[in-house]
């Protein structure tokens, strides 16, 4: 069914309302699904500022660029979104909202202080929780068995507005970062879905965070996948799919060459006094940790994708030390 033009009511889902004009941040599935919501509910989205994809970077994740051109919304890639002339094109539509979904750069005061009826950013975590960058693979990394997505108003701070909406997911033991990203972005879309119709009629109301009840976290890299065997199976475990593919994968070093653990189940062996080691057995492959012993399911050595029975023909079944 073709959009209401500009100033006619909107009708989306049962409800009526003026039609809001927005522009929208967005990158990555989450920015993709989210905005697919604002068109849904017939918001007039009148620009889109998103990324250029990185030649440095894996791109598995859909296209925000792609579904505005489908939709013929401009589309602008900054690298600094802050700029005076960036600031002056945004100032010039009016806008009542912004909106941000996964888009990776901060937007100053100047900004923020654009649209009418506020910026709201969709972050995935539940906040207070997890501020800051890639919530998703810290929260796994910490253990923690539940996560989710957050609508805020934004500030010059990132990710400490006043919360609109949330959606929890749980985070199974044995999930990866992708699966329970996954996760999120259906839960960015639910929240996003159930509370736009209020948002838009200036109903929702916003709730205020308690900083106190979680703190920020930083981006991390490829050299912070590297495996601390002093620790416990189930940290090193939390570790093993918090990096996971399409992410660069826990690391370290065997036989002198290096190796990519990428799949771990905990077990329920224990050990006392052994050094951490690697070894295959029975067409099954184990890493004695600092505490406990795990599965290897999925294994690369110097970049090679091998079976447990394969590194058992190749360099046989004694136990080999992580170096």
């Amino acid at each position: 069914m073709p959009l209401p033009c500009q100033g006619e009511a909107g009708r989306g889902f049962g409800f009526t309302f003026r039609m809001s004009r927005a522009v929208v941040f967005a990158y990555h599935n989450v920015g993709y699904r989210c905005l697919s919501v604002l068109l849904a509910h017939g918001v007039e989205v009148a620009l889109v500022v998103t990324h250029r994809d990185s030649q440095k970077e894996t791109i598995w994740f859909d296209s925000v660029a792609d579904l505005a051109a489908l939709h013929g919304i401009p589309v602008i890639t900054p690298d600094n979104p802050n700029t005076p002339e960036v600031v002056g094109q945004i100032r010039a539509l009016q806008p009542d909202f912004f909106f941000s979904f996964y888009y990776r750069e901060m937007l100053r005061r100047e900004l923020l202080d654009i649209p009418k009826r506020g910026a709201l950013n969709m972050h995935g975590s539940l906040l207070p929780k997890y501020r800051g960058r890639v919530p998703v693979n810290w929260a796994i990394i910490h253990g923690e068995t539940e996560t989710g997505a957050t609508l805020h108003y934004m500030t010059e701070k990132p990710d400490n507005g006043d919360i609109v909406v949330q959606q929890a997911v749980p985070i199974l033991p044995n999930d990866t970062a992708l699966e329970v990203f996954q996760k999120v972005t259906v839960a960015a879309e639910i929240a996003l879905h159930g509370v736009l119709p209020a948002l838009l009629a200036g109903k929702a109301q916003a709730v205020k965070q308690d900083l106190n009840k979680g703190a920020y976290f930083g981006g991390r890299k490829a050299e912070d996948g590297v495996i601390d065997w002093s620790q416990s199976s189930q940290a090193i475990h939390n570790l093993v799919r918090a990096v996971a593919p399409p992410y660069p994968g826990a690391t370290t070093q065997l036989l002198g060459r290096p190796m990519r653990i990428l799949q771990t189940l905990v077990t329920a062996c224990t050990v006392a006094g052994e050094k951490p080691a690697f070894y295959a057995k029975e067409g099954k492959a184990y890493a004695i940790c600092g505490s406990g012993v795990l599965r290897v399911v999925c294994f690369e050595l110097d970049g090679i994708g091998m079976s447990a029975a394969e590194f058992a023909a190749q360099y046989g079944t004694e136990k080999i030390e992580f170096v």
